[in-house]
Parts: structure tokens; C-alpha cells; sequence
């Protein structure tokens, strides 16, 4: 299987960049959208073959996400069922005879760091989410997670030490990820990789020098290790300030 997900940071503005090339010449099997920035009735996309399953934020033209599958999920479910996290459209799971498919898009901590106390609610309740998920079957979880984990993650670790992304609160979150049982898939095809990144801000040509963070992630239950084909980041993909990730696994 062929797994995609792409921040598009508004997919109307993404399509004008090419993104229906893109999907086309992808043939996944999932497709993933992270901040689609829209509302229901706001688009209608035509892709033959897939279901399409969208989440969206209460607030206009903010975060969204959404999952376009060739196999019809035995079920879908939209937020973590917590209403204080589920008023900005930021996961929906896919639930498959094998595994759950889990899209993800993290909240910001913000500039000044405004929103680090809530950021950390969110990470407890999303892995606590996953891990009563993974009593029922294997979870691959997807999306822009907002945070480079390692120093190895971003052009500039020194630099951006306190920012937002780059905290050590949010780099111990992900760590508790991993430690509660998943992978990152990346990391685990390519561990010392370095200069492979996912975002550039779109200010001081920072994709032309290539002064970028890796954010999002295919990370997936420890149970699926051996299924893992490749894990790549699509970094000659343009459209977005993200380049789509992929992970090949056989399932």
C-alpha cells in the first residue's frame, strides 16, 4: 500500500498549484490533507475511485482535514471525542479490517508560545486516544504534527531552541509517542538523514536554501515493523510550504 499526506495549507490555493497532477501521478491508496482551510459545499473535487471523508473547523477558512481512500473503511469517525479538542477539525479516523488510519493535524503552539498550555492537553488526550484505538487492531497515524523532534529535524537547532515546534515540552510529547509503543517511520529507514525537511517558511527563501523542519510524519504501531516497506518525504513536491510524506508498507 501506498500511504500520502500533505499539509496543504489550503488545498482551493494548492489546486491552483498543481495538486490534481500531483494526486493523479501519486495513485495511493490513502491521501491525506491536513489545513484545508475550507468549509462544507466550499469545493467538489472529482477523484475517480476514491471515497472521500472531510473534516472542518468550526472557525472559517481555518485548519480542516481530510481522507481520500480507495477501500471504503468499515467505519469513520471525525475528532478524538473530546469536545474541547473536536471545534477545529483536526483528525478523522478511518477504521480498516487490519488497522485504523488516523489523520492528524497538531495545533500550533504559537507565537510567544500562546498556546503551549493547550498544545500539551492535546498531546496527552491524542495519545491516550490512540493507544485505546491500538486495543483493537494496529494504528498508522499521519499528518502534520508540528513539532521537530530531534535536532537532526531542522536546519537551524540553535536558533530556535524556545520557539514554537521546537520546545522541549513538544520534542518530550513526541518522545512519549514513541516510547508509549509507535514508530516514526522516517527515523527508523533513516536514522543519522540529515537536510530532509517536510516545511520551509515561506519568508527568506528559506525552501531555495533549504532551511527547513521536518514536521510531519508517518508514525505507526510498533506491531507493523516488519510490514514497513519505506518511509519517504516528497521534497521535490511543490504547492504548499509542506512537501508531502509517504510511507509504502504491506498490509
Amino acid at each position: 500500500m501506498k500511504l500520502i499526506s500533505w499539509n496543504v495549507n489550503g488545498i482551493r490555493a494548492c489546486i491552483q498549484k498543481g495538486f490534481l497532477d500531483f494526486f493523479e501521478a501519486a495513485d495511493a491508496d490513502i491521501f491525506c490533507l491536513q489545513e484545508t482551510k475550507l468549509q462544507a459545499g466550499q469545493i467538489e473535487l472529482d477523484l475517480k475511485g476514491y471515497h472521500q471523508y472531510w473534516n472542518y473547523a468550526v472557525k472559517k477558512g481555518y485548519s480542516g482535514t481530510a481522507v481520500f481512500t480507495r477501500r471504503e473503511p468499515t467505519s469513520v469517525s471525525y475528532g478524538i471525542g473530546m469536545e474541547e479538542h473536536d471545534q477545529e477539525g483536526r483528525v478523522i479516523t478511518c477504521e480498516f479490517e487490519e488497522f485504523y488510519f488516523v489523520t492528524v493535524y497538531t495545533p500550533n503552539a504559537q507565537d510567544g508560545l500562546k498556546r503551549l498550555d493547550y498544545r500539551m492537553k492535546w498531546e496527552d488526550d491524542f495519545r491516550g486516544y490512540l493507544k485505546r484505538l491500538e486495543e483493537k487492531k494496529p494504528v498508522i497515524v499521519t499528518g502534520d504534527m508540528n513539532v521537530a523532534h530531534q535536532e537532526i529535524d531542522l536546519k537551524n537547532p540553535k536558533t530556535n531552541r524556545k520557539n514554537a515546534g521546537f520546545t522541549d515540552e513538544e520534542r518530550q510529547k513526541f518522545t512519549e509517542l514513541l516510547d508509549a509503543g509507535f514508530i516514526d517511520s522516517f527515523r527508523y529507514f533513516y536514522p543519522d538523514q540529515e537536510g530532509i525537511y517536510s516545511w520551509w517558511s515561506y519568508r527568506f527563501k528559506a525552501r531555495e536554501k533549504n532551511a527547513g523542519w521536518r514536521i510531519d510524519y508517518f508514525c505507526v504501531s510498533k506491531s507493523l515493523k516488519e510490514k514497513l516497506e519505506d518511509s519517504k518525504i516528497l521534497t521535490e513536491v511543490y504547492g504548499s510550504d509542506h512537501c508531502p510524506v509517504e510511507l509504502d508498507i504491506n498490509l
